[in-house]
């Protein structure tokens, strides 16, 4: 298995995995959206709420806020030694209280471990107004995606296949090149090449453009490119680890 790094941010990445089934590249895909723990909000102890949102509305607001994870402090509590029973292995607190009239946001969320918080401190909560009031406490704990999608650290994760395209007796006429609605093809002289074929979708209007049938798309039939971004809960290159780990794991087991 080889991987050929094409772009990797904090939050995402692509790359082109080579030497692989499909199986395989789909099992990692599966892996990023499903198998990796992170830190998601899974009970609210509510004190006071008289803002306008139901209890039921504003925790399932809360429960979509992305949290950053440790997994170096924290474990499932499935595995945790207190059996899932919740202690500072397994579990984190964040508490918020405020009152009206402000808009409450993600940043409000006061974490008691400050490695773990929400990703982005900007994300609307509720508005309050006049003198209502909300004055929670979150708990947040490790989760899989496929439990629930609060837990889904990788979004928006596919692959295609590693596109080729084979061009032979052309006759320069240029039709392909007209067509292609990605802009890779280029008449050089009296052949048609390709200048990015990592960007090609394998729309086929080249080929049909072509009368003489000078053109192909093949698939590379072991090499893929991927595509993915994190919700910010883990960085794109921990989640991508993880997730092979997670695959090793289980077919070890």
């Amino acid at each position: 298995m080889d991987i050929d790094v094409l772009e990797l941010s904090d939050r995402n990445a692509r790359f082109i995995l080579s030497g692989v089934t499909p199986a395989f590249a789909n099992a990692i895909r599966r892996s990023i959206l499903a198998e990796v723990p992170v830190m998601a909000i899974d009970d609210v102890n509510i004190y006071d709420n008289t803002s306008v949102l139901f209890d039921e509305m504003l925790v399932l607001r809360l429960a979509m806020i992305p949290i950053k994870t440790d997994l170096e402090s924290y474990v499932l509590p499935s595995e945790c030694t207190c059996a899932g029973v919740g202690c500072p292995r397994c579990q984190l607190s964040m508490k918020l209280s405020a009152e009206g009239p402000k808009m409450v946001y993600s940043k409000d969320l006061v974490s008691a471990d400050p490695k773990v918080g929400p990703v982005d401190d900007n994300i609307p909560i509720v508005e309050l107004k006049g003198k209502q009031k909300l004055i929670i406490e979150a708990i947040a704990r490790l989760g899989l995606g496929r439990d629930h999608s609060k837990w889904q650290a990788g979004v928006a994760c596919g692959y295609k296949n590693m596109p080729k395209i084979v061009v032979t007796n052309c006759d320069a006429c240029g039709s392909c090149v007209t067509e292609c609605p990605k802009g890779i093809l280029k008449l050089s002289g009296n052949k048609v090449t390709v200048t990015d074929e990592l960007s090609c979708t394998a729309c086929s209007l080249c080929e049909e453009a072509c009368e003489i049938h000078g053109i192909e798309i093949r698939d590379v039939p072991d090499s893929f490119v991927f595509t993915f971004e994190t919700s910010g809960s883990l960085s794109a290159k921990e989640l991508v680890l993880k997730a092979i780990d997670s695959i090793e794991s289980r077919a070890d087991s």
